[in-house]
């Protein structure tokens, strides 16, 4: 599997993390969000994550963040954004001290967030691969291709952009909401919208080899590639 960028984001607030998913997600980075502090530290093992989204609070300090922050830096060379509401220049001071290579004030505007983002990565070096790969499988994030066993699949943008999520996390089970919500919108419902569009994709990849992306019934979708 080729190297998407990999984001972990610790978030208190709940419609934050929906946000940080959803902004972050369009740029087809994978994003594991979560609202727990204490366990920042195992999801950063579990994750590897190329790049930290801190919140500074959480609901049980006004600091935590920037404890997480020292205990990773202490281990690890990953660019950490701090993105809070705490706006003071003690805070940001602080920020800075703990580890952190920018702090972006809440609220922000989802463009600022991602330039942010991108000009840390570059300044780092850990701007990932365009090019990620399950079996047979080769997917192109940067010029739009897909080719199974040495044929080229034509994708929708939809169907291009599901099996892209899929591919960068083989294993894990995708919940249609998830999808509906990153694809469709954070209001749609119609979960039949994912389960046409997975229909059509699965079409096109099997008609070149056995079937990859399987459904868990009543949760979603999860590729295996051999």
């Amino acid at each position: 599997m080729g190297g998407a960028l990999r984001v972990l984001a610790v978030e208190d607030d709940p419609d934050m993390r929906v946000l940080l998913s959803a902004v972050l997600g369009r740029e087809r980075w994978v994003v594991t969000a979560t609202d727990k502090v204490d366990a920042a530290d195992q999801l950063a093992v579990e994750v590897r994550p190329d790049l930290v989204i801190l919140d500074v609070r959480d609901r049980n300090s006004d600091r935590a963040g920037f404890d997480v922050a020292r205990r990773l830096r202490a281990r690890s060379d990953v660019p950490i954004i701090f993105c809070t509401g705490a706006d003071s220049v003690d805070d940001r001071l602080t920020g800075f001290e703990a580890g952190g290579d920018d702090y972006v004030v809440k609220p922000f505007f989802a463009e600022e967030l991602v330039a942010r983002a991108r000009a840390v990565m570059r300044r780092t070096g850990k701007n990932g691969s365009d090019v990620l790969r399950a079996g047979d499988i080769v997917v192109d994030e940067r010029s739009h291709v897909v080719v199974r066993a040495g044929a080229g699949i034509e994708l929708t943008r939809l169907e291009f952009d599901v099996l892209a999520t899929l591919v960068r996390q083989p294993g894990r089970v995708m919940p249609k909401t998830e999808l509906l919500s990153r694809f469709w919108g954070a209001d749609a419902y119609d979960v039949n919208l994912v389960e046409r569009h997975v229909s059509d994709l699965r079409a096109k990849l099997e008609a070149h080899g056995p079937r990859v992306i399987h459904t868990v019934r009543g949760i979603g979708y999860v590729l295996r590639a051999g």
